[in-house]
C-alpha cells in the first residue's frame, strides 16, 4: 500500500474513483474517444500485460533451466569425485564449492540430508531459515530436482533456488547441492523491457488519438460548417453556399447543400413570382367587375346594350377568377395530400368532346381556327370524368392564351390499343428551351405578359400521373407547342 492510499484510508476519504469525462468533447469527437480509443486502449492493455507476462515467464524459464542443467552437470561430477577419491561427503562438497566455476552467476550451497547447510556460503549466497522450500520439493520429486523462486526472508531479496538430492552407488540419500541465484538483474531486465513496451503503447495510443482527432476534425468541421449553413438557408439566407474544400462524401454534402440552397432560391423567387402574379390575376377581373358594376348602377336597367355588355364581362370575369380559385384549391389539397379521385371506367372521348364544345364559341371570338379530328371511338379508361374533363380544359385554355389572332388550336387522338394519346397543339408564341423543363414546376410561369396563375400546368401534370399516364409538352420559340396526353386504356 502507497503513502497516500494509507493516508487516505487513514483519514477514512476512500472513495471510489470518479468517472471519467470528456470535457469540452462532444458530438462525434466525444463517441469516437469514448468508444473507439476506449477498445484501442483495452486491447494495448491486454498486449501489454500479455507481454509483460511472457517476458517474466521467458526470463524465469531460461534461469530455471540454465540452473537445472547447471546442478545436473554438476551432480555427476560430484558423485565422481566422491568415488574415485573416496573422500567423505563434507570434504567432497567443500571441493565443489570451492572448484565451482559460476560463482559469479550463482552460489552453491551444500545440504546435509535433512537440509541444514554444511559448507559456510560466501555473502552472495542469501541465506535462507529453516529448511529450504526447494530441497522439499526436490526430496518428494522423481527426479530428485526442485525448484523455487521467492523472497529470502533473511534479506528480502528475491532470488531463484534449484536443490538437487545425491545419493550413493546404493541409493542411499547422503544430501543435497543448492544452486542460489538473484533474481534482481532478471527483474530488472524484465521492468525495461516492460517499460519500454509500455512506452510503445502509450505512443501508438497517442498517434491513433492525434491521427483520429485530424480525421475526426475533418469531418466534424465541415458537418458543422454544413450545419451552420443550412441553419441560415432554414432562416432564409438563400444566398449561404458551402465552399467545396475535398472531393468526397463531404464534398458531395457540400454540393447537396448548395444545390438544395439553389433550388429553394429558385421556389422562393417563382412563389413570390407567383403570388404577385395571382394577386395581379385576382385584382383584373375584380376591377372589372367593380367597374362594370358601378358603371351598371349609374347607368341603370334603360340602356340595355351597356346592360348586357356589362353582364357578359361580370360573368366571364367571375368565371377566370372561380377557375383560380379552383385551380388554388386542388393545389392546395395536393400539397396536403388530400387530392382525391373518384375513378371509373369512362368514355374519355365523351370527356374531350364536351371541353372542346366550350372552346368553339370562345375560337370564334378570338379569331382562331380551331380543329378537332374526331375519331369513331376510343378504347375506355379507367379515370375520374371529372379531373380528366378539368386537364383537357386546362390545356385547351393554355393553347387559345398564347395563341394570337389567326393561329390555329388542334386536337387529335391516337390509339395505341394498350393506351391512347390526346394531343393538343397550337401555333402560338411557343416556349423557350430554358423554361420548357419547368413549366410544370409549381409557380413556374415562363411568359408574365399571359393570363394565368403558374399552377395549371402543375395540377394537369399530377392529375395525369394519379392516372397512371403522362404529360409531355414539346415547344419551339415563334410555332407553337403541342401537349401529349397519355392514358393507358382498360383492356377487355
Amino acid at each position: 500500500m502507497g503513502p497516500l492510499t494509507r493516508r487516505l484510508r487513514e483519514n477514512g476519504k476512500m472513495h471510489s474513483l470518479p468517472k471519467f469525462k470528456f470535457r469540452g468533447v462532444k458530438g462525434i469527437t466525444k463517441r469516437w474517444l469514448r468508444n473507439t480509443m476506449a477498445v484501442i486502449c483495452a486491447v494495448l492493455g491486454f498486449l501489454w500485460i500479455f507481454f509483460a507476462l511472457a517476458m517474466h515467464s521467458y526470463y524465469y524459464s531460461n534461469i530455471g533451466n540454465y540452473m537445472k542443467s547447471t546442478a545436473k552437470l554438476y551432480n555427476v561430477s560430484f558423485v565422481n569425485l566422491l568415488n574415485s577419491s573416496k573422500k567423505d561427503f563434507n570434504t567432497a562438497a567443500q571441493s565443489l564449492t570451492d572448484n565451482f566455476i559460476d560463482k559469479d552467476k550463482m552460489e552453491v550451497v551444500i545440504l546435509n540430508s535433512n537440509g541444514s547447510v554444511v559448507n559456510e556460503p560466501s555473502e552472495f549466497a542469501p541465506v535462507q531459515y529453516g529448511v529450504p522450500q526447494d530441497f522439499i520439493l526436490a526430496n518428494s520429486s522423481d527426479s530428485g530436482i526442485g525448484q523455487w523462486s521467492g523472497i529470502n526472508k533473511a534479506t528480502g531479496e528475491k532470488i531463484m533456488a534449484v536443490t538437487i538430492i545425491i545419493r550413493d552407488q546404493h541409493g542411499g540419500k547422503l544430501g543435497a547441492v543448492r544452486y542460489v541465484t538473484s533474481l534482481a538483474k532478471a527483474d530488472a531486465q524484465i521492468a525495461l523491457f516492460v517499460f519500454i513496451s509500455g512506452i510503445l503503447a502509450l505512443i501508438i495510443i497517442a498517434i491513433v488519438i492525434l491521427s483520429g482527432l485530424y480525421f475526426i476534425n475533418s469531418i466534424v468541421i465541415p458537418v458543422r460548417e454544413v450545419g451552420a449553413t443550412a441553419r441560415r438557408i432554414a432562416s432564409g439566407d438563400f444566398n449561404a453556399r458551402i465552399a467545396k474544400k475535398n472531393d468526397d462524401e463531404i464534398g458531395e454534402l457540400c454540393d447537396t447543400i448548395n444545390y438544395m440552397a439553389n433550388e429553394l432560391s429558385a421556389t422562393e423567387q417563382m412563389k413570390n413570382d407567383f403570388i404577385s402574379s395571382v394577386s395581379h390575376e385576382l385584382r383584373t377581373p375584380l376591377t372589372a367587375i367593380r367597374g362594370w358594376g358601378e358603371t351598371i348602377l349609374s347607368t341603370g336597367p334603360a340602356d340595355r346594350d351597356t346592360f348586357e355588355k356589362g353582364m357578359g364581362v361580370i360573368i366571364d370575369e367571375t368565371g377566370r377568377l372561380s377557375t383560380m380559385v379552383e385551380e388554388l384549391l386542388d393545389f392546395s389539397r395536393m400539397q396536403n395530400g388530400k387530392f382525391k379521385l373518384v375513378m371509373d371506367k369512362i368514355d374519355v372521348l365523351a370527356e374531350l368532346g364536351e371541353a372542346v364544345l366550350m372552346f368553339s364559341d370562345r375560337a370564334h371570338r378570338e379569331g382562331l381556327t380551331f380543329i378537332y379530328n374526331e375519331p369513331e371511338s376510343l378504347p375506355p379508361v379507367m379515370g375520374d370524368r371529372n379531373r380528366l374533363r378539368q386537364v383537357f380544359v386546362n390545356i385547351l385554355d393554355n393553347a387559345f392564351k398564347y395563341s394570337d389572332k389567326g393561329g390555329i388550336v388542334a386536337v387529335s387522338t391516337v390509339d395505341n390499343r394498350t393506351h391512347i394519346k390526346i394531343l393538343i397543339s397550337d401555333t402560338g408564341c411557343g416556349i423557350p428551351k430554358a423554361d420548357l423543363k419547368r413549366v410544370k414546376v409549381k409557380f413556374y410561369k415562363g411568359n408574365s405578359t399571359r393570363h394565368g396563375s403558374g399552377i395549371g400546368l402543375a395540377v394537369a401534370d399530377e392529375i395525369i400521373c394519379l392516372h397512371g399516364g403522362t404529360l409531355d409538352i414539346a415547344s419551339d420559340v415563334g410555332k407553337g407547342t403541342t401537349v401529349t396526353i397519355t392514358l393507358p386504356t382498360v383492356l377487355k
